[in-house]
């Protein structure tokens, strides 16, 4: 369901300050360069099941961002406890959230100026996808939907994986965040 909501219903509001994982007071971490697509993983190689955990990566004058952000998703859901999946359901639902992550980076390339930030917030029902970018537009899926042509299916594929998703907009501030929600698998 395409929705202007910064919120999804059950609203969790917005993150408090320092709830991006970094220390306070730090910069955050940009590109590969830096290793910021390299999260670390918890010691002991049990997942974190423990209340909403949030990871950031910038992705503003990155080159290769579809798949650096896919990486990036991917190291954090092998930290969450996502992958490796024990069954096909969980494998699919991992495949579902890097899918989504990889349609609102590139929808942030093609349409906007190019993705800034990537942030995915999980906790033991939802995973949230955020990208933000500097784009004016408002994404939506073609209407109607037109499974033979090519392009314009990002946001249909979005909209049908999501449990839900939106635009949020800051007043006086350029730009836009796209976010996403799917469920965890069972």
């Amino acid at each position: 369901m395409s929705t202007t909501r910064p919120y999804s219903p059950g609203d969790r509001g917005p993150e408090p300050s320092g709830a991006s994982g970094a220390s306070e007071g730090a910069e955050p971490a940009v590109g590969a360069a830096t290793g910021a697509a390299a999260p670390s993983v918890p010691t002991g190689g049990a997942p974190q099941a423990q209340g909403r955990q949030v990871r950031t990566l910038r992705l503003e004058g990155e080159s290769g961002v579809v798949p650096l952000a896919r990486d990036f998703s991917r190291q954090a859901l092998y930290a969450w406890g996502w992958l490796p999946a024990a069954t096909a359901d969980q494998r699919a639902a991992a495949e579902d959230v890097l899918l989504v992550v990889s349609e609102l980076v590139t929808n942030a390339c093609l349409h906007a100026e190019g993705p800034d930030e990537l942030l995915l917030a999980c906790d033991n029902k939802v995973i949230r996808i955020e990208v933000s970018d500097r784009g004016t537009g408002q994404p939506a899926p073609r209407n109607p939907h037109r499974a033979g042509r090519p392009g314009g299916h990002g946001m249909f594929i979005v909209q049908r994986l999501c449990l839900d998703w939106g635009v949020v907009r800051v007043t006086g501030a350029p730009g836009k965040t796209v976010w996403a929600e799917l469920g965890a698998p069972a």
